[in-house]
């Protein structure tokens, strides 16, 4: 049942109560209208499921007496200072104390006392639960169509293929989750992006997400949203990107590096009439170099991401680990510069044994070419191999000197 009044109106610098099983947890932004009519249906969810919980209003600057209202209504309020949705969200499930937390828009657009659904999926074991609008139905008029067809379809997409992930919903704003599991995530967005930023993190993380219907109705707004299409469409879209770099970089990577020596080894080879010439070749230079910088780029990210925690360790690096030391990486960068260096090296020598009179163009640069290629590669392996070096030793020291 609910907390005493005492303890439901309290702040977050009170003396610690005992956990309680669910905390409902809203975000809020002048949503005057609508948080006290969430706030009373998430207590009558609270009473009617026989359940110890409260009601947690992330406040993030309201001037509309949100918070007033609020209280009045029955829930406890955080004064959030930093700015943005995200930070509102984290700064709230850090204060919760539930052990289940179920977050929602508080602008009445989601029905809190209909959560049977999230709560029977949470005691059943999902560390994540998400809202599906899409199998729970959408009101008219409740989603833009830009969103509804466009925006929220291709996101969720771009979701499922970078993080496989099966989720039909991937920013459905209702969702329930284990307390414990989501600050394991480390989320840090501070913006729209963290709707992005939990899922991905908790995918990546393999704890076991689930989905459960739910509606949509006509918000009770009578103000603009707070969701700026565009802007926040291309925040959450960079950051599944950069998120995932094999999909950024690394298969881009290989695909450029796999067409260019694709090129170079039928730079001889005949089709008909046609012969790839010089100009062909330096072209094949350029996507070779330009597809092992992304291909490198890809390792650095992802290894980033592992060193400073954002990422847990991923199965494939660490079996390819042993090999990605320093010492291999400026061995192999060596190595190639001396192959390139050597080919430039009989490439003079024949000049010079003509005596270093006109050369022909066409014959010269099917030699030159490879040859500069394997140099710059060699110095990109090892100025990467270098610099992910500096960076494991920067984030050790680091660590070392911390505190425990």
């Amino acid at each position: 049942m609910f907390a005493p009044a005492a303890e439901v109106f309290a702040d977050a610098a009170v003396e610690p109560v005992p956990a309680i099983e669910l905390t409902v947890l809203m975000p809020c932004l002048n949503e005057a209208r609508t948080v006290g009519a969430c706030v009373a249906a998430a207590r009558r969810f609270l009473r009617e499921a026989g359940m110890t919980g409260e009601v947690l209003v992330a406040d993030n600057g309201s001037t509309d007496g949100s918070q007033e209202l609020a209280r009045h209504a029955g829930a406890r309020v955080l004064h959030v200072a930093r700015r943005g949705y995200g930070a509102a969200l984290q700064a709230g499930i850090a204060a919760a104390r539930g052990r289940y937390v179920i977050m929602g828009d508080a602008d009445d657009s989601y029905d809190f006392s209909a959560l049977h659904a999230f709560v029977d999926k949470l005691h059943a074991g999902a560390d994540l639960v998400m809202g599906n609008r899409f199998e729970g139905g959408i009101a008219p008029g409740a989603m833009p169509p830009l969103h509804r067809y466009l925006g929220n379809p291709v996101l969720s997409f771009v979701g499922r293929l970078f993080f496989r992930a099966r989720i039909g919903d991937f920013h459905c704003g209702m969702r329930g989750f284990s307390r414990d599991a989501m600050q394991g995530l480390g989320l840090i967005s501070p913006g729209m992006e963290f709707a992005s930023e939990m899922v991905a993190k908790a995918a990546l993380a393999g704890l076991r997400i689930e989905e459960v219907p739910t509606a949509l109705r006509l918000d009770g707004r009578d103000r603009p949203p707070h969701l700026r299409t565009w802007r926040d469409g291309w925040r959450h879209l960079r950051f599944l990107l950069l998120f995932c770099p094999r999909w950024l970089f690394l298969y881009p990577g290989l695909a450029l590096v796999a067409l260019g020596l694709a090129g170079f080894a039928a730079s001889g080879a005949e089709a008909g009439r046609m012969q790839l010439g010089i100009h062909s070749l330096l072209y094949m230079a350029a996507a070779t170099v330009l597809g092992a910088q992304m291909v490198q780029l890809a390792l650095l990210t992802k290894w980033v991401g592992i060193v400073s925690g954002v990422v847990p360790p991923q199965r494939w690096l660490d079996g390819l680990s042993p090999y990605l030391k320093l010492e291999n990486g400026l061995l192999a960068g060596m190595l190639l510069v001396g192959v390139g260096l050597s080919w430039s090296a009989w490439l003079t020598w024949d000049w010079g044994s003509a005596g270093f009179g006109a050369l022909d163009p066409t014959q010269t640069m099917r030699i030159a070419i490879p040859a500069v290629t394997l140099m710059i590669l060699g110095a990109q392996v090892a100025a990467g191999s270098l610099f992910a070096g500096a960076l494991n030793y920067s984030w050790a020291s680091s660590e070392r000197k911390s505190p425990a």
